[in-house]
């Protein structure tokens, strides 16, 4: 019988997570395992007749190869999440007028968050992927509440213009998931799977 055993952690790869959002910093550090974060330069652009979760999906798998390309021996994360409106992507607003005409345009409305992890080891050849659908439901919300809402939280760099882990919650009427993490930006059940996957030992 073939050992099936986990591999002793003296001998997992160093992990990188690509990325520079804060958010998914924190996400990773509960699985308490010693990382390093690393920026992949890679173009967003969405390509023509791209979906929402195609977005999502390649660019995560985009910026895990693009640091695993520099760093073969490491174990990398790439993550992307696409907000999506009607099948149309929604980024990050960047701007207050932006943020606001995104609520504007999503108060009332059920809109959903594709959320995709890739996890790429270069030296081993592995390379796999999944996509976490969260569908958030907005309650119908005044322009003062959004510009309340906005002054308060700024959450420019958030796609969907709305932090769940803080005062964005308040937004709300429901979320439909099977990972809550999804929606802040890493879906941790399938991190954690696809890093068991890799080699990482977890829980």
């Amino acid at each position: 019988m073939p050992d099936v055993s986990p591999p002793s952690p003296s001998l997992v790869r160093p992990i990188i997570l690509g990325s520079t959002s804060r958010y998914r910093r924190e996400l990773l550090q509960r699985l308490r395992l010693p990382f390093t974060a690393a920026a992949p330069l890679i173009d967003e652009t969405p390509l023509p007749g791209e979906t929402p979760p195609q977005l999502a999906e390649r660019l995560a798998l985009a910026k895990a190869r693009a640091v695993a390309a520099v760093y073969p021996d490491a174990i990398v994360i790439g993550s992307d999440q696409v907000c999506d409106l009607d099948g149309h992507a929604l980024g990050k607003p960047g701007t207050h007028a932006r943020a606001v005409a995104q609520l504007q345009a999503m108060r009332g409305r059920s809109v959903v968050f594709h959320t995709a992890i890739a996890v790429v080891c270069q030296h081993d050849g592995f390379c796999q992927s999944h996509t976490s659908r969260v569908t958030v439901q907005f309650r119908t919300l005044s322009d003062a509440e959004i510009e309340r809402y906005l002054h308060i939280d700024q959450p420019y760099d958030c796609a969907g213009s709305a932090k769940s882990e803080s005062l964005g919650i308040s937004l709300l009427e429901a979320i439909h998931s099977d990972d809550p993490t999804a929606l802040i930006g890493l879906p941790l059940i399938a991190t954690a799977r696809l890093l068991r996957e890799a080699g990482v030992p977890l829980p």
